[in-house]
């Protein structure tokens, strides 16, 4: 297979402010991605209940839910890996778990895991490189420069070109797992639990981050979390999983409008839930 020639754009895109009260979904475009009539599940145990859902273009959509709602496990059945019992999951207008290549498709979606998932024997700008060297044709001085380019955009000094992750802070592991991701230069960005593990101010920073990249790159994210204010502070749309259904998804605005509709045993009524919505 030819390697991939990276820093181009299959498609034109269109930004969509994150303070719109317009739902995304109101908007002219076809859906990047489609999920209709997923069912998963871990044995007996059913974690996802005939849920359909649709992201847009340019959007970021966060995936909310309580500790064991299935929001990773929704995550990693959009990234080939964790199979659905059945359902479908259209990208690019393809349906993944049907592919029978899928690299071409996985090159152009970048996943920044919970815990950075660094390798521990690679410095810092080994880890951000590693994909270059794997699926491009650039020389290695290319790709070093390349790296110190990513490593500069998610807001690392020079000084951590040679760490090893052991030797990083638990928020430049995220930053160094999110240059990473950006290294194929992907028309889709998952983010697991990005914020998980960090201290107020490094969230509140990494959010302006994951934002700032959206606006100038143009990109799809989707975010799994449980911080309701990193939603809040980051999400276009997102929705809310609850026994293995989906209780409701929309806007913040129609979070509001809707919320004597859902059942009172939710996250959006804990004291950190009510913050999400009471000021929308």
């Amino acid at each position: 297979m030819s390697k991939k020639t990276l820093f181009t754009q299959d498609f034109a895109k269109e930004s969509t402010p994150k303070d719109s009260t317009q739902s995304v979904s109101a908007q002219k475009g076809k859906p990047i991605i489609e999920v209709k009539n997923l069912y998963t599940s871990y044995g007996n145990r059913l974690i996802h209940d005939n849920i359909s859902f649709s992201i847009y273009q340019n959007e970021i959509f966060g995936i909310l839910g309580g500790s064991g709602s299935g929001k990773s496990t929704l995550l990693k059945t959009m990234v080939l890996l964790q199979p659905p019992q059945s359902g479908e999951i259209k990208i690019f207008d393809k349906d993944i778990w049907k592919l029978k290549n899928p690299t071409h498709f996985l090159n152009h979606c970048g996943v920044l895991f919970q815990f950075g998932a660094l390798y521990s024997s690679l410095t810092v700008i080994e880890n951000v490189g590693i994909l270059l060297e794997e699926y491009s044709d650039y020389p290695k001085s290319t790709i070093k420069e390349i790296a110190k380019s990513l490593i500069a955009k998610v807001g690392l000094e020079p000084n951590a070109y040679h760490l090893y992750p052991y030797e990083l802070s638990g928020g430049m592991k995220k930053r160094v797992g999110l240059a990473r991701a950006l290294a194929l230069n992907p028309q889709i960005l998952f983010l697991d639990e990005p914020t998980s593990g960090l201290d107020p101010a490094s969230a509140q920073k990494l959010d302006e981050l994951i934002c700032k990249l959206q606006d100038e790159l143009q990109m799809t994210i989707v975010m799994v979390s449980h911080d309701l204010d990193s939603v809040r502070d980051t999400a276009n749309r997102f929705l809310m999983l609850k026994n293995g259904k989906i209780e409701f998804l929309g806007t913040l605005h129609e979070l509001k409008e809707s919320i004597s509709t859902l059942s009172s045993d939710n996250l959006f009524f804990s004291n950190r839930g009510e913050r999400l919505w009471k000021d929308a």
